[in-house]
């Protein structure tokens, strides 16, 4: 399952350099979670799954949406509208994992809340890996004050989603779980698509990007993401996401033959040895019982 995420969580860049160009960050995005949660809505009448019980349920659900959906990928979507190359965007979510750690570090007061000296290896080698995939993707003069504020919302709003997730959510059903996740980041994302003045094209690669974004990368993706909180340790899941950059420049030059080079490849291979150190057993935190 970590694989899989891996593989799907790749593709938002992919699928951002198809669909930006024919809608702006917000609407797109509220197209996208409108989509979601009726899909999910669907999903779950036709498989009678059961909403969480408890009104407190419902509002951690919905506060991890606002952070995870509304301010991650909103974030993302902003900055790279607003110019800023997806390897830079990249590289500062990328920092997602040690900002869990040090989090993790400086709150936990339980052993198993602890981030171990090999974790800490492993997530300084990731990192390095990380920088080694995207470095060369930096371009002067591509950031500024305004993209590099976006891509930092996202990058903190993820992190926080992540842990608030870890610390408040119970157990439930995804589906169910997913839908009020969408229903939340709706509510932002709409007012904020109806300021926005770009108008909303339905190219076929819009509509096949948007098709994408909610087929796979939403009701795929962000549910696999939300079981992997559940039932894992956040320093060894949000680890995984070290991993996105490197699949993304792979997928990038065999889609559009951006340059691949051998200094890319050495940060792939310490990126996946960093990530092997994080989520060793006998290394990471015990895992939450499964539902």
């Amino acid at each position: 399952m970590p694989w899989v995420f891996v593989l799907i969580w790749s593709t938002g860049f992919i699928v951002a350099r198809y669909g930006m160009p024919y809608a702006p960050p917000f609407g797109f995005l509220s197209l996208r979670f409108a989509l979601s949660a009726l899909c999910f809505g669907v999903w779950i009448q036709l498989a009678r799954v059961a909403w969480p019980r408890e009104r407190a349920q419902w509002l951690h659900l919905a506060v991890t949406g606002l952070f995870m959906q509304s301010g991650y990928l909103g974030g993302v979507w902003a900055a790279v509208k607003a110019g800023m190359g997806a390897g830079t965007v990249a590289l500062i979510v990328g920092l997602q994992p040690v900002l869990t750690a040090l989090w993790i570090s400086g709150v936990g007061n339980a052993a198993e809340h602890k981030v171990t000296a090999r974790q800490w290896l492993g997530l300084l080698l990731g990192l390095a890996g990380l920088a080694l995939v995207v470095g060369g993707k930096l371009g002067a003069g591509e950031v500024t004050a305004l993209n590099l504020a976006f891509g930092t919302i996202g990058l903190f709003s993820i992190t926080i989603g992540t842990l608030y997730q870890k610390r408040y959510v119970a157990p439930c059903d995804v589906r169910s779980a997913s839908a009020i996740q969408m229903l939340a980041a709706l509510a932002v994302s709409l007012p904020l698509a109806l300021l926005e003045h770009e108008p909303i094209v339905f190219h076929p690669q819009l509509v096949g990007a948007l098709a994408w974004s909610v087929l796979v990368l939403t009701l795929g993706g962000s549910s696999l993401l939300y079981l992997l909180i559940q039932r894992g340790a956040a320093t060894s899941v949000t680890s995984l996401l070290y991993l996105v950059p490197p699949c993304t420049a792979a997928m990038a030059w065999l889609l559009f033959g951006e340059s691949f080079t051998r200094a890319m490849l050495a940060g792939m291979l310490l990126t996946v040895a960093g990530v092997a150190l994080v989520t060793a057993r006998g290394t990471a935190p015990p895992r939450a019982a499964a539902t």
